[in-house]
């Protein structure tokens, strides 16, 4: 029981393939797919000695044999080649499971119909699905961005926070006392608040109402922090807009506004529509599950051997 490998490493200047088995590697470049692999199988060695059509190889009885893969033997010998890189190049990597299913032509119409990776992967899965999907479908799909060299990485600075220094009041003139009985008596005036004192008597107000608010937003950051764990460690499977059975992350509500209070997690490459509709109600009822126990379940699905134990 042996297993397949393709791999991708994109450097700074260059993208390397490392591939074992059946699986392949496609670039997509100004409107052009290439495929960067061959495929190690026994009908595709008939195919290099020109010993099969590709018409015959579609349909021939061995077309699933690999004559390379992991497991095996105790060494393997892996095709690696390099690729020069370009921003805007998108690769794909894939499961004979999606080009079994589609024609090279199909894969370049869906490849280019969508602007997002993910919108991409998505339709080439259920394409998959819809042409009849005989085998588990896996697809990853990497775009390259060029990075301007000119510009300087972002920098964060963080300032601290000072509450205003407090001065010292001055010393307030005390009246001298009276001299001789002689001396006429000045009636004196109500003393003055110092202009000093109010100002500081406002800004200790001042720093009481920013501790008590740091507080509150302390606590309620706290409280926030919580919540958002705990969203974080549960999880349901359900369907995406494509139809397909999809592990999301979160709780199965949205707040007011159209907040959703979940996010996908995983897409798999089983349309709903396949299912029974005793499966269908078992497994897509929202239920609130640990990643381990969603994750297996979805897996067991696309594997086939999925039972009716869904919990």
């Amino acid at each position: 029981m042996g297993t397949t490998l393709t791999a991708i490493y994109v450097g700074e200047r260059d993208v390397s393939i490392a591939h074992v088995g059946d699986s392949r590697a496609y670039r997509l470049r100004d409107g052009e797919l290439v495929r960067l692999t061959e495929d190690h199988s026994l009908v595709d060695e008939l195919l290099r000695q020109g010993r099969l059509t590709p018409e015959e190889a579609v349909e021939h009885p061995q077309r699933s044999v690999i004559t390379r893969a992991l497991g095996p033997e105790g060494v393997v010998e892996v095709d690696t080649r390099s690729y020069s890189a370009r921003g805007g190049d998108v690769y794909l990597l894939c499961s004979d499971g999606l080009t079994t299913m589609l024609p090279e032509e199909r894969l370049t119409e869906v490849l280019l119909a969508h602007r997002t990776l993910r919108d991409a992967g998505e339709a080439l899965i259920a394409a998959a699905n819809e042409a009849g999907g005989r085998d588990n479908i896996t697809v990853v799909l990497v775009r390259l961005e060029e990075l301007d060299a000119s510009a300087s990485p972002l920098r964060k600075e963080a300032l601290a926070a000072r509450p205003p220094s407090s001065e010292a009041d001055p010393a307030e003139a005390h009246p001298a006392p009276a001299r001789a009985a002689a001396a006429p008596v000045v009636p004196r005036r109500p003393r003055q608040p110092s202009p000093n004192g109010t100002a500081k008597r406002r800004r200790r107000v001042s720093l009481r109402r920013a501790g008590a608010l740091a507080v509150l937003l302390a606590v309620l950051a706290v409280i926030g922090a919580g919540a958002y764990l705990a969203l974080q460690s549960v999880y349901f499977i359900g369907t995406n807009s494509r139809g397909l059975v999809t592990v999301f992350r979160g709780v199965p509500y949205r707040l007011p506004g159209g907040l959703a209070l979940y996010s996908s997690d995983y897409v798999s490459g089983v349309s709903a529509s396949t299912l029974t509709p005793q499966r269908r109600h078992t497994l897509l009822d929202h239920s609130l599950r640990s990643e381990g126990n969603a994750g297996s379940l979805v897996r067991s699905l696309e594997l086939g051997s999925w039972n009716e134990v869904a919990r």
